[in-house]
């Protein structure tokens, strides 16, 4: 990716709990033909199965998910809070019905694996989704979360994704 450094995923100096939840990441997928962005303000870094990984969320109703269904990688794109607009306008337009990427005044660039990142982000990482599965109802421990956060039950499906790259903005 051209301005980017990778590193390795490891050497992550990254307070993810701000990153995600304060400032917001962008996840893409699809290949040069067509893909498309959704904003996301919940997820996770950590390791599973002795490998670093992210944890996403996506509802099915969300455009995006075609594309991460179809796909076996993804990006998570770390902007900054200074791109603020282009994520709250990536999170309230469709790639369905406009070119939401540019009109945010984004632009895709591709990693060394072929995948579709945004190329303004300061953090990009490259994910191989490892496991995937529907959030279900009757799982919740907490059941507070079900009345607050589905109450039209539009549960989301959540991904283990391996980071196999990590790019840093030189």
């Amino acid at each position: 990716m051209n301005g980017f450094k990778e590193i390795d995923p490891r050497d992550l100096g990254e307070n993810f709990i701000e990153a995600i939840g304060g400032e917001w990441m962008l996840i893409t997928a699809g290949d040069h033909v067509s893909h498309n962005t959704m904003t996301a303000s919940w997820g996770g870094v950590g390791v599973m199965w002795g490998h670093p990984v992210a944890t996403v969320v996506i509802r099915p109703q969300r455009y995006t998910f075609r594309f991460t269904e179809r796909c076996d990688t993804l990006t998570l794109s770390f902007l900054g809070k200074e791109r603020r607009e282009a994520l709250a306008y990536c999170g309230s337009h469709s790639g369905r019905d406009e070119d939401k990427i540019r009109n945010a005044g984004l632009s895709v660039e591709f990693t060394d694996g072929d995948t579709p990142a945004i190329a303004q982000a300061r953090l990009v990482l490259e994910c191989r989704k490892l496991y995937s599965d529907d959030l279900k109802e009757d799982r919740f421990v907490d059941r507070t979360i079900v009345d607050r956060w589905y109450p039209e039950k539009d549960f989301h499906k959540v991904y283990v994704l391996q980071i196999v790259r990590a790019y840093v903005k030189e």
